[in-house]
């Protein structure tokens, strides 16, 4: 058995997050486990997609956290690390220079990443692994500037697109209606003929709905819920849902937008589950630096990677 560190740096519209791994590897499997997480609310995406362009202040703030990151990354001999940014970098007018300014600062390499390779990288984890008896899926990753949707079929990823439909945008009502119709244009068309399709959620709002629900891990939360839930917080003030709910002030905002769009989503396609399994972007950016680094390396390992369920 070997044991090494490897983590994952994903800047997001809403936040910026480090997740550290300690990966196991016998002969016959590779286990990822999670070791740590750090998230720093940032907020590149209220400028980026208002401004189009995100300020001084805001990209010392990120360069700060990147320092941090470097610094937990060495304290805790971190192998390698693969760095990843999305929406609200490829939208900034400065998101190239500040991607300069990181390499050049805080020592951290960062990649600006399509859509396309966004679910990629998600579908990299075998999230789909994680919920037994289900042939049929509709990955939803819901981020602050855009969301992202796959259609699985038996275990293989049949096609997936990326929506500048996000939390942020909705939220500074910035999707429109034809926005939203090309979404659900997408979804009659490439999802609509499987008919017993379930929802995998991924993203910090969902999370936060299961684990308000007291479900048991694996068990999917229905849309009935889902509505009710939606309609109690939205009539819920931005203080009420800090204090009552133990919300974070950046997550007391947007998850209602984030409600909305699952509920849409749901409601196109007449869909009424939705499986929570806790893995995201960052999961899949680690095995990518593991990947990395054994190329690199010219390491040949057997790529077996078990996924696990992920109770934190």
């Amino acid at each position: 058995m070997e044991l090494s560190k490897y983590a994952a740096i994903d800047i997001g519209s809403n936040a910026v997050r480090l997740l550290i791994c300690n990966v196991i590897e016998t002969d016959k499997e590779i286990y990822f486990r999670k070791s740590q997480l750090t998230r720093v609310p940032v907020r590149l995406g209220i400028e980026s997609f208002i401004e189009g362009k995100i300020s001084k202040n805001t990209a010392n703030r990120l360069i700060e956290a990147m320092k941090g990151f470097k610094h937990l990354m060495n304290a805790n001999e971190v192998v390698h690390y693969k760095g990843c940014a999305t929406s609200a970098m490829r939208d900034a007018s400065n998101g190239e220079e500040l991607v300069a300014r990181i390499r050049k600062e805080a020592g951290i390499e960062i990649d600006v990443i399509s859509g396309k390779l966004e679910a990629e990288i998600i579908f990299s984890t075998h999230i789909e692994a994680l919920i037994e008896g289900v042939d049929d899926f509709l990955y939803v990753d819901v981020g602050g500037g855009s969301t992202e949707l796959t259609v699985f079929h038996k275990g293989k990823l049949i096609v997936s697109k990326s929506f500048n439909i996000g939390t942020l945008r909705v939220l500074n009502n910035m999707v429109t209606e034809k926005d939203w119709a090309k979404m659900y244009s997408w979804l009659q068309e490439h999802a609509s003929m499987y008919k017993d399709i379930s929802i995998i959620g991924s993203g910090g709002n969902i999370n936060k709905m299961f684990k308000m629900s007291m479900k048991e891990l694996g068990k999917p939360l229905d849309y009935k819920y889902l509505m009710k839930q939606y309609k109690m917080i939205s009539s819920m003030t931005y203080e009420e849902r800090m204090i009552q709910l133990e919300l974070n002030p950046d997550r007391a905002d947007v998850i209602i937008p984030a409600l909305q769009i699952y509920l849409n989503i749901m409601n196109c396609n007449q869909i009424n589950t939705v499986f929570v399994p806790k893995i995201g972007l960052s999961d899949g950016i680690v095995r990518y630096a593991y990947k990395d680094y054994n190329r690199s390396h010219h390491i040949q390992k057997r790529s077996v990677f078990k996924t696990e369920k992920n109770e934190d």
